[in-house]
């Protein structure tokens, strides 16, 4: 079985259907369809390049009805802006009308520790919600005006404190500023997507190890990149020493990231944690 953690509709030209083609096509069962409900002045136009201009963001009314069109191919995920006096009430509403089983995906300006973020945290480790969050950190140069730097959900310290705060809730980490971290130069590299050799010390290793309700997807660039990174063989110790807590995932549809799984050689157990058990465990299928 292959289950993809992190994915969505009506991104890089692909509507639902396109969605399942694609994931027949890679032999995918069953995806994780998340939205982001972002603000207009905090969407990075460079979106513009994958999304029609004329929507901000990925609404839920499309996981809705993707959901709805192939029940048993998507598991619905929603994230409303914890800052809206109404977020929690949205949400538990979206659980019961509409099988929602995932906080996703939180990609917003915000300090992750932020009280309102936290209530919501809370709320769905109540709700048995795992929370996947997107960490991208602001530029070492702010770009010059009118544009600004989109950061968003600072920072893997942060995440820490967060952890500790909501224990019952399960956290799923994604994106450059979360997996340049399987570094020890994490709070240094000048690129978002650093590639130079992983060295000791990184903060993702370490809060994987200390906390057991920290999870990550391996989806996108950023996590390919991180476990692809010198020096050889340190991806395949990484997914195997954390193979309870990794989730296949693409946010993409491309399969470069199934491609260098099956060139590692791993073990069963951690090739059906990641491809699938870790999913599994984190959202059964029978209660979708």
């Amino acid at each position: 079985m292959l289950i993809d953690s992190h994915q969505h509709t009506n991104w890089l030209g692909t509507d639902a259907a396109g969605v399942v083609k694609n994931m027949d096509a890679a032999g995918i069962d069953v995806s994780w369809l998340l939205t982001w409900e972002v603000p207009e002045g905090e969407y990075d136009p460079v979106y513009f390049k994958s999304f029609d201009p004329r929507r901000i963001g990925m609404p839920f009314e499309d996981v809705v009805r993707a959901c709805e069109r192939f029940p048993n191919r998507f598991v619905a995920g929603y994230a409303p802006d914890p800052r809206r006096p109404d977020a929690i009430e949205r949400l538990e509403a979206a659980v019961k009308m509409h099988r929602v089983r995932v906080y996703g995906e939180l990609k917003l300006r915000i300090l992750f520790d932020d009280p309102d973020a936290v209530c919501m945290f809370r709320k769905c480790g109540e709700l048995g919600l795992p929370v996947v969050f997107h960490i991208d950190i602001p530029q070492k140069q702010r770009p010059a005006p009118p544009q600004r730097d989109y950061w968003y959900c600072v920072d893997i310290d942060r995440l820490e404190t967060v952890l500790k705060l909501c224990p019952d809730t399960v956290f799923v980490g994604h994106a450059p500023g979360f997996w340049r971290h399987i570094s020890g130069d994490g709070y240094t590299a000048e690129s978002a997507y650093p590639k130079g050799e992983v060295t000791p010390g990184g903060r993702v290793p370490e809060l994987l190890r200390k906390y057991k309700n920290l999870y990550a997807d391996l989806s996108a660039g950023s996590g390919l990149t991180a476990i692809s990174r010198p020096p050889e063989g340190q991806g395949r110790n990484f997914l195997i020493e954390f193979q309870d807590r990794l989730l296949f995932g693409r946010d993409n549809f491309d399969h470069r990231l199934m491609e260098f799984l099956k060139a590692q050689d791993l073990p069963k157990d951690a090739w059906d944690r990641i491809t699938h058990g870790n999913a599994l465990k984190l959202v059964p299928l029978d209660a979708r």
